[in-house]
């Protein structure tokens, strides 16, 4: 063998080590520096000896043997702040705390149409496992909103009130604000059937267990069922957990509107997914601004709510209601119930005096608006439904002198047709659970009535 074959030998020999050991080197398991458990407070665990980011997944070990899982969402000096996703029974001091990497997200699909999952992606209708290969994260970029079409197309959500005077456009995000027991979850079932939309997501997040199955089984039915995802974190469910639900709700959201169908996102509801994100920040110190929310909730709540809406493309959308729980029934002074105002594209205000005099859906049409009928509705619709208002403010504002026949016919030429008419105003504002009303029938009733105040 010449000099020169040696080293040609020589030099491939060790090309093949090379090459081997790098092999190795990129098959071998990372070392993953695990911590303990120092310190639970509340909600809040500290764990001390390991490094992860914001967001990263932790599993602390229990004294049954399991394993409790966590996120990080915060860390101070050398300790990491954990909170749980689960239930901390059986959480021992000193405990191993073990960083992962991240999840590959949770299912999504056309495989969850029917399904009532969890926030974490468990099944909880008991029929069996999800038939989705594909995984989405909890968290998305918004839209450019320069990339963003333009909302300039009607949605007929089956409810005459909704149809006709508070236009809803596709791709538009609109609160429904009300307090207990007005008739919300009901107004919610009626746009879940009837709303002319491809998929339906609905976030139950932080309602009482048992209306999750009321909702689900006789709200809902058969026929919305079919077309609608339900994700469900009830009141009971740790606050890191209720966060994931909306979000979780959200990303399934997204995954229809990005293959070009037509979303109707229903999220019950906002103040819960708020007061989750305030009973974190409060455990891990943030220190309170408005009402004992920190200011970490209010920059939140816009982060989901611009998810929504139409895509770059113009083919899906996502149009969302979002439903806000007032205090007292006092929207106005109600901090997130205002935030929402801010960063929505619209109000629905449900009144309790109109819900106990039986009337039902109980909008108040004086306090609710639409902020994008104008680019939706045709001039003569907007006409119509202007002259509507006026003459049902007309009445609303003299009710009082009506009611004990203080009020002289003749003093307002408006008041009168509105006394006259107001049988006629009523009758339109209420409609059947069971009776949806298109678009086009509730436009053509309204110009109807508007004819008539004209005159």
């Amino acid at each position: 063998m010449t000099p020169e074959s040696a080293i040609a030998a020589r030099r491939e020999t060790w090309q093949q080590k090379l090459s081997r050991r790098r092999s190795l080197a990129e098959t071998a398991r990372t070392l993953v520096v695990e911590g303990s458990l120092r310190r639970v407070v509340g909600l809040t665990l500290e764990a001390e000896g390991c490094e992860a980011a914001l967001g990263a997944r932790c599993l602390v070990d229990t004294a049954d043997g399991a394993t409790l899982d966590t996120e990080v969402v915060g860390f101070a000096d050398e300790r990491l702040l954990l909170m749980p996703v689960g239930d901390m029974h059986g959480v021992l001091p000193n405990a191993r705390v073990r960083p992962c990497a991240r999840s590959g997200g949770l299912p999504v699909g056309a495989g969850l149409l029917g399904r009532v999952i969890g926030a974490d992606g468990v099944p909880l209708d008991g029929q069996g496992p999800l038939e989705s290969d594909e995984h989405a994260a909890l968290k998305a970029e918004p839209i450019n909103p320069m990339a963003r079409k333009p909302i300039d197309t009607p949605l007929d959500t089956g409810v005459r009130a909704i149809n006709a005077l508070l236009t809803v456009g596709r791709g538009q995000r609109l609160g429904l604000f009300a307090g207990s027991g007005v008739g919300k979850s009901t107004l919610l079932g009626m746009m879940t059937r009837y709303t002319n939309a491809d998929v339906v997501v609905v976030g139950l997040i932080g309602e009482r267990g048992r209306e999750v199955k009321e909702f689900v089984e006789h709200t809902l039915g058969e026929e919305g069922r079919r077309r609608a995802v339900i994700v469900a974190a009830p009141a009971d469910a740790p606050p890191l957990k209720r966060l994931r639900g909306a979000q979780y709700a959200t990303a399934i959201a997204e995954w229809f509107r990005d293959r070009g169908q037509r979303v109707l996102l229903l999220m019950d509801s906002l103040t819960r997914y708020a007061q989750a994100q305030r009973e974190i920040a409060l455990a891990i110190g943030e220190p309170p601004a408005t009402k004992g929310y920190p200011p970490s909730v209010f920059a939140m709540m816009p982060a989901l709510v611009e998810r929504a809406g139409n895509d770059a493309d113009g083919k899906g959308s996502i149009t969302a209601f979002y439903t806000v729980l007032t205090e007292g029934d006092d929207y106005r002074h109600d901090p997130i119930a205002d935030a929402a105002r801010a960063i929505l594209d619209g109000h629905i205000v449900l009144s309790r005096d109109l819900a106990e005099a039986g009337h039902y859906p109980a909008i108040d049409i004086e306090a609710s608006i639409s902020r994008v009928m104008p680019a939706v509705a045709t001039r003569e619709h907007m006409r119509s439904a202007q002259r509507f208002r006026q003459i049902y403010s007309a009445y609303r504002q003299q009710r009082d002198l009506i009611a004990v026949g203080a009020y002289q016919k003749g003093s307002d030429p408006q008041v009168d047709l509105a006394i006259e008419m107001w049988p006629q105003l009523r009758a339109f504002l209420q409609q059947e659970v069971d009776e949806p009303i298109t678009l086009d029938q509730a436009i053509e009733r309204l110009a109807v009535l508007a004819e008539q105040v004209h005159e």
